[in-house]
């Protein structure tokens, strides 16, 4: 092995010994590419050195890997990397090369041999694969005794037998090798595209042995292949699953979780992340019953528990809206009893306040009920009076659904007050609505309500029910200010009312 005798003492004897023996070894890249060769293996391809070095080992041959490649090629390609990827030896037990050799008449020709072959890892000091050393021994021989081929005066018959039973043997391993090696590549892709995450954990540290795409997505298709929980999954150390996995290790109990919050860096430098998921621990026992790793398994349910709470939110919340509307109406039934003691009048009014509460919900529910805008409010309690005599200027302001509910019934007894009583009551009456927004410390909207054209107002001489629901509403609910002057040219209100106060229902 010249190529790597570049030392002397012990690796230059090693050299020596490797290019000296009379079997051919081949030395090779993880990639497969040609390293070295020792001198028997120049012999029994009948190659130069020079042209081999470097060169992928199908290559130098004039073959390929891949589907379309021989038979022999494809087994040697198979055994080869399964020896790189679970660094362990691989053994071929019979494979058939035709090999170069010259013939009677000093013509090159090819002969059919058949060849056993070792693959080895070698590894570095981190445990990966830097080598991988092909051994091959010349077999031919031996499946002509077995066959019978051989001239009975060269061998004995027990040569016969044991050459025969070697040989069987060995091709029963190999065939058993393909089936065991097809169930296992079909038991790996099934692991692969498993929908829940999968991965396997070895030894007490918990080592990652192997994990399915499922679980790379979950914690952020992270590099943990050969490396321990605590290593690979910081940030969980200190959430109680290292603890638990230390558990079923020792125990060799299984442990559920369901719906368990763990908080995962799904991206590198973000926040962490809450995720829910059902998971399973699962002990791994070796033939004796002893403890070898913990198998994980589960499905990441962090859409549903957050629909599920997402659900209760919005069953509480209706509850609460539901009593708050009974309430609403309650109130609106005594107060508007307490002004109209003929029972027509008080089932029109009745019936006009609840109109005006309906008119609001419908807005609320085409939002879902986050909200509905100011100017919507005004227009669905003021449209049945005219467009025309109702003047709106403001900008846009989205009030919270609570907010909503209270100013469509103040708007509403505005509105009524004004058709009865004030300006929308003289053919040339009209309502002057203007609002702004002023944000210093906190949003704080200002709205003022003027009716100009209509007959002489002065201030009654006791509150009815429309005032006292104005001022309750603004005062209680809203968190506001109102002051109402009763001018002769016309009524006029203003409102300051903050829209950053928690009026939720």
């Amino acid at each position: 092995m010249k190529e790597l005798a570049k030392t002397g003492g012990v690796a230059a004897d090693l050299a020596n010994a490797f290019d000296a023996s009379p079997n051919p070894y081949v030395l090779l890249t993880p990639d497969l590419k040609i390293a070295a060769v020792n001198q028997a293996y120049l012999v029994a391809t009948r190659s130069e050195r020079s042209a081999l070095i470097g060169r992928p080992l199908f290559a130098a041959f004039d073959g390929g890997p891949g589907e379309e490649a021989p038979e022999n090629v494809r087994q040697v390609q198979a055994s080869l990397e399964k020896a790189r990827d679970t660094r362990q030896r691989d053994h071929l037990a019979v494979v058939r090369f035709s090999m170069p050799i010259v013939g009677p008449d000093g013509e090159e020709a090819f002969e059919e041999r058949l060849w056993s072959a070792t693959h080895t890892p070698v590894l570095n000091e981190q445990g990966g694969v830097s080598f991988l050393l092909q051994h091959t021994t010349d077999v031919t021989e031996l499946q002509r005794l077995k066959d019978g081929a051989a001239p009975a005066s060269q061998i004995s018959a027990i040569d016969a037998v044991l050459g025969g039973a070697v040989m069987g043997r060995a091709a029963l391993v190999q065939e058993d090798n393909r089936r065991l090696e097809s169930e296992r590549n079909r038991l790996v892709e099934m692991f692969m595209q498993a929908p829940g995450f999968v991965a396997v954990l070895s030894g007490p540290d918990h080592v990652f042995q192997m994990y399915n795409g499922a679980y790379a997505q979950l914690i952020g298709h992270r590099d943990i292949t050969g490396k321990t929980v605590r290593e690979a999954l910081p940030e969980v150390i200190d959430q109680g699953f290292v603890a638990v996995l230390d558990d079923v290790f020792a125990t060799g109990e299984t442990h559920e979780g369901r719906s368990s919050l763990i908080q995962l860096q799904r991206t590198p430098g973000a926040p962490l992340e809450d995720v829910y998921l059902n998971f399973v621990y699962q002990p791994i026992r070796d033939a004796d019953g002893e403890m070898l790793g913990v198998f994980v398994q589960g499905h990441d349910v962090t859409a549903n528990v957050v629909a599920a709470e997402r659900q209760k939110l919005m069953i509480d919340e209706l509850n609460h809206r539901v009593k708050n509307t009974l309430a609403t109406v309650q109130s609106i039934a005594m107060q508007t009893a307490r002004s109209h003691t003929d029972p027509r009048t008080f089932a029109e009014g009745f019936q006009a306040r609840l109109m005006a509460l309906s008119h609001t919900h419908d807005l609320l529910t085409r939002s879902h009920w986050e909200g509905a805008d100011l100017r919507a409010v005004l227009q669905h309690e003021t449209e049945a009076h005219g467009a025309s005599r109702i003047s709106l200027v403001g900008p846009p302001v989205a009030l919270e659904p609570a907010a909503a509910l209270s100013l469509g019934m103040i708007f509403h007894e505005l509105a009524t007050n004004a058709a009865k009583y004030g300006s929308l009551s003289a053919p040339e009456g009209r309502v002057m609505v203007d609002w702004s927004v002023a944000d210093h410390a906190r949003p704080v909207l200002h709205l003022t309500w003027r009716e100009i054209g209509g007959p002489a107002v002065s201030a009654p001489e006791r509150k009815g029910f429309g005032s006292r629901l104005i001022e309750r509403n603004v005062r209680h609910d809203l968190a506001g200010e109102v002051k109402v002057d009763y001018a002769s040219t016309g009524l006029a209100v203003e409102f300051r009312v903050p829209l950053d106060r928690d009026t939720s229902l």
